[in-house]
């Protein structure tokens, strides 16, 4: 790789929007990847700032960095992704992106009536409880998990 398709670690942050210490978490969580220089300087390759974006817009939508992190590890690391390679990651998103969608559109198109209502009750309202499943498990907190129920 030639020595001007590396960034430092300055350009790299300004360039992606991000600060310098949320660059270097992203690289503690193997989310993006540095060679270091003689001096120990990190520097990154242009590529990084596609990793970098994608990042931020996953987190923009609500995934996790796990999941992030997950389905850019199926892009290669020696060299620059390509559109088939970013076409593949998206493949395996679309179904699970979808089904946020559609949860989402759910929630915009039925929270109006808990507005107007407030009660979330926990016998009646189709978001907190729907169908009623958990009236057989007794009231509120008893549903809790034992060991948070016993700790507090």
């Amino acid at each position: 790789m030639d020595k001007r398709d590396l960034l430092t670690i300055g350009e790299t942050a300004a360039r992606a929007g991000v600060s310098v210490p949320t660059l270097r978490f992203y690289e503690s969580k193997g989310i993006v990847h540095s060679t270091r220089t003689s001096g120990n300087q990190r520097r990154y390759p242009r590529h990084t700032l596609r990793r970098l974006a994608f990042v931020r817009a996953a987190q923009r939508f609500g995934l996790a960095l796990a999941d992030i992190r997950q389905a850019l590890d199926t892009l290669p690391a020696d060299r620059p992704p390509t559109a088939r390679d970013w076409q593949r990651l998206s493949r395996r998103w679309h179904d699970a992106l979808q089904e946020r969608i559609d949860a989402l559109v759910e929630l915009r198109d039925t929270t109006s009536g808990c507005i107007g209502c407030g009660c979330l009750s926990t016998s009646t309202c189709p978001i907190y409880n729907a169908d009623d499943r958990h009236a057989q498990e007794g009231p509120g907190a008893g549903r809790w998990p034992q060991g948070l129920r016993e700790g507090h």
